[in-house]
Formats: structure tokens, sequence, C-alpha cells
């Protein structure tokens, strides 16, 4: 399994439809948040005053990154920065001891 930190950076346009935007960034929480209880998305943390975050997900390759990315219901709205993530050696928590 891979760690990748993903920066999305989220512009809903203006004039979308408002029942769309809402249906959209439901579907969007939920379709994460299913991700997050499979353990796939690890972590998300949102950037202080923009409509951004940053995440982890453990995946297999990024073949299957680029697929749960592509099926975020706002991905259309999305632009992505991937970086992939190696352990550190001098990190003291060893590899797999749990959520971080």
């Amino acid at each position: 399994m891979a760690l990748f930190l993903v920066r999305m950076d989220v512009s809903i346009p203006n004039d979308l439809d408002p029942e769309v935007a809402a249906e959209t960034i439901a579907r969007e929480k939920e379709y994460s948040q299913d991700l997050q209880r499979r353990g796939i998305w690890r972590s998300i943390w949102r950037i202080a005053g923009e409509y951004s975050n940053y995440s982890v997900f453990e995946v297999s390759d990024t073949d299957e990154l680029h697929d749960i990315l592509w099926n975020l219901p706002l991905f259309r709205f999305m632009s992505c920065t991937v970086t992939a993530l190696a352990h550190h050696p001098s990190d003291i928590v060893p590899r797999g001891s749990g959520d971080r």
C-alpha cells in the first residue's frame, strides 16, 4: 500500500444552480465518508480561509488514487495536487501502528 498527500482546491461556479450545488456537495460528503470508514481516505484537513483541503489516502497504486479522485462528485470543480509519501526513518511510530 502507498500513501499520497492530495491538496484539493474547489471552485464551484457562482452560476451553478444552488440545488445542483447542494446535491453535489451532499454526494461528495457521502462518498468521502464512506472512503474514510473503509480506511482508504486516512485523514482530511481543511485549509483555513480557503475552500481547500489536504487529504491523505492509502491506496495500492496511482491508478487506484486516480479512480477515487475522478469519482469525487466535486472533481469537475477541483484542481488537485498529488504528492507520494514515503516513511521517514526518524519517525518514532512504526508503520502500521495505527492512524496518524
